[in-house]
């Protein structure tokens, strides 16, 4: 009776379907097992019996003979046959294991049984499976990937997977030190210095660089911004037409984009179909700015004033002179650069009589200009802003003619690549430019120490603000040191010049101008004479440049934010001030940009040292 009750109160989980079919036809997966077991073990008594009987010993040494003299092919296959009986054996072992681990009545064995002997094994290298994710039947191999729940994925499955993972990977990785040192120095070698963290408006305009495609519009941005939302878009290669509509605004007249690499003919017509009162247009690398879009302009009658266009060089002769001729009575300022072979002298005559009004002319990189185009400006009485760069050769008797004619007007004055050019156009400038600011005369090997120093000599002129004489100087492979007498830039002129005008610089640009000795550099830069304005200063290759000068420069200019040094050998260990950058110093254990974390007080005390 105790029995009894003890039976009825036994408290019972669920079953399985297989459980209840088994138990409903009075079948003991337990008592299966069992009786496999003893069969097994009858049977393998047997055998043993049987083999000793008929001698199987000699016959196990014959086979093991042959097992030495079986192939390559026989023996792979053989193996792989006991590494599937193993795995099986290895699986029914698991099964009992799990079988006597169970606690409970006879559910719980037969469960225990019911998982090993159910259980499906992973498929093999060379079988056929379907794939967990897309059920696609395919051939097992060792490099199968699994599955989220333990099943095996097709090709497609896995790549597509691995991708996800490498996505949500990038996700979480944080930006590493590397990373932000390296985007520092590629900011400095642009000219952005920041000094501590950087402001709300630049995070907030990086985020919006970060994020260009999520983005549907950009609002009401000042033009700052959105000229240097351009300048970072075109930086980063995402300007395309899709983006490019983000810089559309109603009633607009400004038009800047740094990268048109990307835009096509009908995005520049679009341009002006969106904003038809554009009055300055600026467009760089315009490889697709063709006849097509100046035939836009001039039928829809695009009110432009200043424009500005970079390697527009499909445009032909014929519609440059069109253009010139119809719309050239707008025009205030023309710069175009890179435009190769397509516009010569009969083009830029019609660009002189056509803008009467023009008030800067900025011509580099065009071919197919000489003497006539020189001849042709002298008739644009209310230039101020005049920048050159010929390839054709050009007299220095026209140069000096030119600046005879509007030199009085000029504020400004770019001469690149004028190989002819001499002290005779210095004179010229010494005698007719009163009102300059910037002055640039680069790449010469005629202009002389002496003309530089009777140039700013007792010169009528307001101190400059910005000056780049980069390479000039002589150029004999023959003659590697030059002259005796110094051709380009040296000693005299530079102590000339950093007394005229050192204190309005801002921009100092004197590379390749190797006759300038180490005694002219430290009395200009001893620490005690004072350059206030001066921000960035460029001395690459002055071979005379060392630790001291460097130190002085940094004394003498407390406003100095980038100073670029390159080829200067001599130049080593020196404590760079904080918020100024120093590029191209030739030190092996460092990064060629130091950005500086001295005070000047730390300055002062290493130049004395020195």
């Amino acid at each position: 009776m105790s029995g009894r009750r003890t039976s009825n109160n036994r408290i019972r989980g669920p079953q399985s379907a297989l459980t209840d079919f088994l138990a409903s036809n009075n079948i003991s997966a337990a008592q299966i097992s069992a009786d496999y077991d003893r069969r097994r073990r009858q049977a393998q008594e047997a055998a043993e019996r049987e083999a000793v009987a008929n001698g199987t010993i000699a016959e196990e040494d014959e086979q093991q003979q042959d097992e030495r003299d079986e192939t390559a092919l026989q023996k792979k296959k053989r193996k792989r046959a006991e590494e599937k009986a193993l795995a099986n054996i290895k699986g029914k072992k698991s099964a009992k294991k799990q079988k006597k681990g169970k606690k409970g009545g006879s559910d719980g064995e037969d469960s225990g049984v019911e998982f090993g002997m159910y259980t499906k094994s992973k498929p093999l290298p060379g079988q056929l499976e379907n794939c967990e994710i897309c059920e696609k039947r395919f051939t097992v191999t060792p490099y199968s990937k699994t599955g989220p729940d333990g099943g095996l994925l097709c090709v497609k499955c896995s790549k597509e997977q691995e991708t996800q993972k490498r996505k949500e990977a990038k996700v979480k990785k944080q930006t590493t030190p590397r990373a932000k040192r390296r985007q520092t120095q590629s900011n400095i070698l642009d000219g952005i210095v920041h000094d501590g963290a950087a402001s709300l408006q630049d995070l907030c305009v990086k985020t919006i660089a970060d994020n260009v495609h999520d983005i549907e519009e950009f609002g009401d941005l000042p033009e700052n911004l959105l000229k240097r939302l351009s300048q970072i878009f075109s930086k980063r290669r995402v300007l395309t037409a899709r983006t490019l509509d983000l810089f559309f605004r109603p009633h607009q007249e400004t038009m800047e984009i740094t990268d048109c690499g990307k835009l096509d003919v009908e995005d520049y017509i679009k341009i002006f179909s969106f904003a038809p009162k554009i009055h300055t247009l600026n467009l760089q690398n315009a490889g697709q700015f063709k006849d097509k879009v100046i035939d836009y302009i001039i039928e829809r009658k695009v009110p432009i004033k200043h424009l500005k266009l970079y390697a527009a060089n499909l445009v032909s002769n014929e519609k440059w002179i069109e253009f010139f001729t119809t719309c050239g009575h707008r025009l205030e300022s023309v710069e175009l650069c890179w435009l190769d072979y397509s516009m010569d002298d009969e083009a830029f005559m019609h660009l002189v009589r056509g803008c009467p009004n023009l008030t800067r002319l900025k011509m580099k990189k065009c071919w197919r200009l000489g003497d006539p185009a020189l001849g042709a400006i002298q008739e644009l009485r209310n230039l101020e802003h005049l920048s050159l760069q010929f390839k054709e050769s050009t007299s220095a008797q026209n140069l000096t003619e030119l600046i005879t004619a509007i030199g009085p007007n000029l504020r400004t004055l770019s001469l690149e690549d004028f190989h002819s050019a001499d002290d005779s156009v210095l004179e010229a400038i010494h005698t007719h430019c009163s009102q300059l600011q910037k002055l640039r005369s680069t790449e010469n090997d005629y202009c002389t120490d002496t003309g530089y120093t009777n140039l700013f000599t007792d010169w009528s002129n307001p101190p400059l603000a910005f000056v780049d004489f980069s390479s000039n100087r002589s150029v004999d492979y023959n003659n590697p040191d030059g002259t005796e007498d110094a051709v380009g830039l040296g000693t005299a002129g530079f102590e000339a010049l950093m007394t005229h005008s050192g204190s309005r610089l801002e921009t100092l640009m004197i590379p390749s101008c190797r006759h300038i000795d180490r005694e002219g550099l430290a009395n200009a830069f001893d620490g005690k004479k004072q350059y206030p304005l001066l921000k960035t200063a460029d001395i690459s290759f002055v071979k005379k440049t060392d630790t001291p000068v460097v130190a002085g420069i940094f004394r003498s200019c407390p406003q100095l934010t980038k100073l670029t040094a390159f080829g200067c050998f001599s130049v080593s260990d020196v404590m760079v001030p904080k918020g100024v950058a120093l590029i191209g110093v030739p030190n092996a254990q460092d990064s060629i940009v130091q950005e500086g974390g001295y005070d000047f007080d730390m300055i002062s005390t290493g130049l004395g040292a020195m």
